[in-house]
């Protein structure tokens, strides 16, 4: 890819509007605690995921903010267990999950700011906050 990642980031966010496309992101890891602690996430929720996004049934369901991403999540959807949307919850240890979140929330900051520049301030506020 040639350009600069920002040019394809804009892109993307231009067609999305253009064509009115509402967007999902899926966890299709690890839930429960960190790699060779944690299970992979089940093949039955991720399907039953991205039927209800497919079908247009996760439009209406009731969202809540995800306090380390900033993201929206679901707070239930038919056959997912709702424990798996909220990946706190999953964890035994939750001291270890939120030093967890924590870390990564700091990763991308650390990660996002080499891009800053070359995005607008829209972008630049819908990231995480550290």
């Amino acid at each position: 890819m040639p350009r600069h990642p920002s040019e394809y980031g804009n892109l993307l966010r231009e067609l999305i509007a253009e064509h009115k496309v509402t967007c999902w992101l899926v966890n299709t890891g690890w839930t429960g605690g960190p790699y060779g602690t944690g299970n992979r996430m089940p093949i039955k929720a991720t399907r039953a995921l991205l039927a209800a996004a497919l079908d247009g049934s996760l439009n209406a369901a009731e969202f809540r903010l995800d306090e380390n991403f900033g993201l929206e999540v679901p707070v239930s959807v038919p056959d997912v267990d709702s424990a798996i949307l909220d990946p706190r919850s999953t964890w035994a240890d939750k001291d270890a999950y939120d030093a967890q979140a924590k870390k990564l929330v700091a990763m991308f900051i650390n990660n996002f700011a080499k891009f800053a520049s070359h995005v607008g301030q829209d972008v630049r506020e819908a990231g995480p906050k550290g």
